[in-house]
């Protein structure tokens, strides 16, 4: 009997699509497509995990850089696989299982090891819920996703904070720290509730849109704007990074409740329009 090798083999959509013999009995090849996804991927986890090695050394900003970039790591696999037609079954329960590592237990480690850890069993109840409401929002997504039943113009929102943002938001106060706060006791407390709220807003039904319905074609008047927007935000970011990112988190907190009133709105109008057929 031929030893294949010390590797179960590659199959990206499971056994009998991608990893049916060919006429010679050997395994076909796997088209690197599918493979550059999973690589950004684990990529993305390997961000994640020297968050909170950092975290532990004491290294709060740069902890902090490998959280977010995990979460840019995280927006690119996917849109990659799309670009390169390389999406699969292994790489949509992949990235399911590295959302939870980067913006779910990472996060929490990294705010518990800065902070948390003064406020005793009540800060580790809250880094420890925050991260399991992260789960239950990402496993309540990937079932929304197969809901067909769903009206078109809901597909514009997400139902609750998505987990990468919840990430950008559960990680402020470490961003106020490094500005210059302090953390104390009873800041670390006040930090607990601000940690078991955003968890509350990763499960709720609170509708958040998602720029999906921006399209991918921009009016002639905007382009420069919007180029000249991105350079502003990007250089900001670059130049007063804790500044920045403590104004976009407040900027996205204030913008929940505009995307709730979007929401309704919509609501209300569809109804009207069923209603009048």
């Amino acid at each position: 009997m031929e030893i294949e090798g010390p590797f179960p083999p590659f199959e990206p959509d499971g056994p009998g699509d991608n990893g049916k013999s060919g006429g010679n009995g050997r395994l076909r090849d796997i088209p690197l497509r599918f493979v550059l996804p999973n690589i950004i991927t684990v990529l993305a986890i390997c961000a994640g995990m020297t968050g909170v090695r950092l975290a532990f050394e004491g290294r709060f900003d740069d902890a902090v850089l490998m959280v977010l970039l995990a979460a840019v790591l995280d927006g690119v696999d996917g849109r990659v696989a799309r670009l390169v037609k390389g999406s699969s079954k292994f790489g949509a329960e992949m990235d399911s299982l590295a959302d939870i590592v980067n913006f779910g237990v990472a996060p929490a480690l990294v705010l518990y090891v800065f902070v948390l850890d003064q406020a005793g069993s009540l800060g580790w109840i809250a880094a420890l819920l925050y991260a399991i409401a992260c789960g239950l929002r990402l496993a309540r997504f990937n079932v929304m996703m197969e809901n067909r039943d769903r009206p078109v113009w809901q597909g514009a929102y997400f139902t609750g904070v998505p987990a990468p943002a919840g990430a950008f938001l559960v990680l402020l106060p470490v961003y106020l720290g490094i500005l210059g706060i302090e953390p104390e006791t009873y800041y670390a407390s006040a930090v607990s509730c601000y940690t078991l709220l955003v968890g509350f807003l990763l499960v709720s039904n609170l509708p958040v849109w998602s720029g999906k319905t921006l399209g991918a074609r921009i009016p002639r008047a905007q382009v420069i704007p919007l180029i000249l927007g991105v350079v502003f935000y990007v250089a900001m970011l670059a130049t007063y990074t804790w500044q920045t990112l403590t104004v976009s988190v407040l900027a996205y907190l204030a913008f929940l409740p505009y995307s709730l009133r979007m929401w309704r709105r919509q609501a209300a109008k569809h109804a009207q329009e069923a209603r009048s057929q």
